[in-house]
């Protein structure tokens, strides 16, 4: 499926992205308020380089939707110190969002804190630090807790300004203190936020304008640091928390990874199965987890207590309310979006490819599951190579795929085709592997026929079909036991020979540059028996030509470290 595709089927809800390169590691996160508006505009319009060079790199992507943009915020940041891509500079540190800290003593105090595991009680993270600090700021004036780092031998100003009790002398009970602050960072703010807004219009209506203005941004603050998100639970435990969807055809399974309290990845999968829906999720799960268990799994209530707690024991969880409960749902809700997308993504496209694959298998007589194909490659009869391409049940077989430096020819496409199919499948002979079901030529009769008079003489009846191109070197026909089929553009099948002429080309193209450039790096000293890379260096830096080398007298090669035999060998191959 082309990315283009996959795009279009993406939700416009809140998420994180994970963009990756052809060997799928993760090289990009980022978060959007709109998923789909955001990953599309990576592929439109005109970037800046950094972006092009990431656009150019992307091979596929990933997704995990969030409930809201606070929560993808902070999911970007965990996945971004899990994975560190290389596209990422600023957020690969050590630094993490602030936490608001009530620390555990006697006489509390409320700080904003960014250390990793605080020692207190800790509300947080905020995405928006200032926000943080000043909601910290407020907490501090409204309830007169401990300010002073030590306690001092005597009350200082804050004491005599009403924001501190005075503990350093007086014994002091905040535990009504301690308890509005823990319901207010939880998020019970209505009663300090009806007040606020009622001194911010008392001020606005006496038109001490500065004053309002200083009011409604304390309310914007408290707004924006009290927003409830998900995506941390402050307890640093790790768990997981585990999903699922399906229909009559396949099951969708979403497992949230939490480590250290925080949403740091994700793992998902949908597959096809037979029988039970549920015996299929419970051995995926059990096998899943058969090495290592987080502190706890927490489920969805769409699975069944008693068999979980025979798999999983007391690591079981199945929440019933909270933010455990609002995690396990945030799991079920990329399930069900995963669930529903996947016959567009994927189900489809198998079986717009079985299509093709029956329809072959009707042109050439047979069933076809393996077919391979060949390239040859050559400039100006330098560097000749061929190139092997396997499509097997469906699907490229990379470790298949075979290079070949040719030996009998330069730039003769027909004994090339000789050469390499017999180097091909007189090994498999040796080695006795299966041979493939069809063998496609890259080109026209004079290939076709190559190819079907080497297999003639190892006695190996495999059927061979040639791909026929026009002057524009566009597929256009499939060519078999002296038939022309026309391909139509818009069939599966040409689709699926498109692909698989593309594939071979390209693996032929990149094997080819990459021998081409290095021959045009050897050097003629290179094929003289005792120059090695540690002599050829000296002699290069010593003349800087073959004419000087020519010319130069037998002390002066002796000088430089050459014997008689290699001066001898020397001479030889360059007069």
């Amino acid at each position: 499926m082309s990315l283009k595709a996959k795009i279009n089927l993406l939700p416009t809800e809140p998420g994180c992205y994970l963009m990756k390169n052809d060997k799928d590691e993760v090289i990009y996160v980022g978060k959007a308020k709109n998923l789909k508006n955001r990953v599309k505009s990576y592929f439109t319009g005109a970037h800046n380089e950094k972006t092009t060079r990431l656009v150019l790199e992307i091979n596929d992507f990933n997704y995990v939707l969030t409930n809201s943009e606070q929560e993808s915020l902070i999911l970007e940041n965990n996945l971004i110190k899990q994975y560190t891509p290389k596209y990422n500079i600023r957020l690969v540190d050590d630094k993490t969002y602030p936490y608001i800290e009530l620390t555990k003593e006697k006489y509390p105090k409320l700080q904003v804190v960014r250390k990793k595991k605080p020692e207190g009680r800790i509300f947080g993270p905020y995405p928006n630090v200032y926000a943080a600090r000043e909601t910290a700021r407020l907490l501090n004036r409204l309830y007169p807790l401990r300010k002073c780092d030590t306690m001092p031998k005597k009350v200082c100003l804050y004491y005599h300004i009403g924001q501190c009790l005075g503990p350093c002398q007086f014994d002091v009970d905040y535990k009504d203190d301690i308890n509005e602050i823990v319901r207010f960072l939880k998020g019970d703010t209505k009663e300090v936020l009806n007040k606020l807004k009622t001194e911010m219009d008392k001020a606005s209506s006496q038109m001490f304008y500065e004053k309002a203005i200083e009011y409604r941004d304390m309310i914007r603050h408290i707004e924006s640091t009290t927003e409830k998100q998900i995506i941390n639970i402050n307890d640093f435990k790790d768990r997981d928390a585990i999903s699922f969807a399906y229909n009559e055809d396949d099951i969708s399974i979403q497992i949230l990874k939490m480590r250290s309290g925080k949403i740091v990845d994700h793992d998902q999968i949908v597959f096809a199965y037979v029988g039970d829906y549920m015996d299929s999720v419970l051995s995926y799960l059990q096998q899943y987890y058969e090495e290592h268990m987080p502190d706890e799994l927490l489920f969805s209530d769409r699975f069944n207590t008693d068999e979980l707690t025979l798999m999983f024991g007391s690591k079981t969880v199945m929440p019933q309310k909270g933010d455990k409960k609002k995690i396990v749902d945030l799991a079920s809700k990329n399930a069900d979006y995963d669930l529903e997308h996947h016959y567009m993504l994927y189900r489809h496209k198998q079986e717009k490819t079985q299509i093709a694959i029956d329809d072959l298998s009707q042109m050439i007589g047979i069933e076809v599951k393996t077919i391979e194909i060949f390239d040859n490659a050559q400039l100006f009869g330098t560097a000749p190579i061929s190139a092997l391409v396997v499509y097997k049940d469906q699907a490229f077989d990379k470790k298949g795929y075979r290079k070949y430096h040719l030996k009998t020819t330069t730039n003769d496409d027909y004994q090339a085709m000789r050469e390499v199919v017999y180097r091909r499948y007189q090994r498999l002979l040796v080695e006795g592997k299966p041979m493939p079901d069809l063998i496609l030529v890259d080109g026209g009769k004079g290939q076709l026929n190559a190819a079907t008079e080497i297999l003639k003489e190892l006695n190996l009846e495999i059927k061979v079909a040639g791909l026929k191109k026009n002057k524009k070197h566009q597929l256009e026909a499939l060519v078999y036991e002296g038939n022309v089929y026309p391909l139509l553009r818009n069939s599966e099948v040409y689709q699926l020979l498109l692909s698989i002429s593309e594939e071979v080309h390209r693996f032929a193209i990149s094997f080819h540059r990459k021998t081409r450039d290095k021959v045009t790096q050897q050097s003629i000293l290179d094929h003289i028996k005792g120059i090695g890379p540690k002599r050829k260096q000296t002699i290069l830096q010593t003349f800087k030509s073959l004419d000087e080398i020519k010319d130069a007298s037998d002390e002066k090669l002796k000088e430089i470290g050459l014997t008689d035999e290699i001066i001898e060998a020397l001479r030889e191959v360059i007069q």
